[in-house]
């Protein structure tokens, strides 16, 4: 017999999602204070900004 309810679901952007906010809080929970703009970047994967006044 099919169980209707017995379903996998993924969402990969989900996932994504979720892998980013935990990389966040394990980072602040081992951090003795808050998170600087430049470590939440890093953790996130946001590459630098160019310098300011080159172009």
């Amino acid at each position: 017999m099919h169980d209707q309810f017995d379903v996998t679901l993924e969402d990969a952007d989900l996932l994504g999602e979720v892998e980013l906010t935990t990389n966040l809080i394990i980072a602040a929970s081992e951090s003795d204070g808050h998170l600087s703009a430049d470590a939440i970047d890093r953790i996130l994967g946001v590459p630098p900004a160019p310098p300011r006044g080159e172009g």
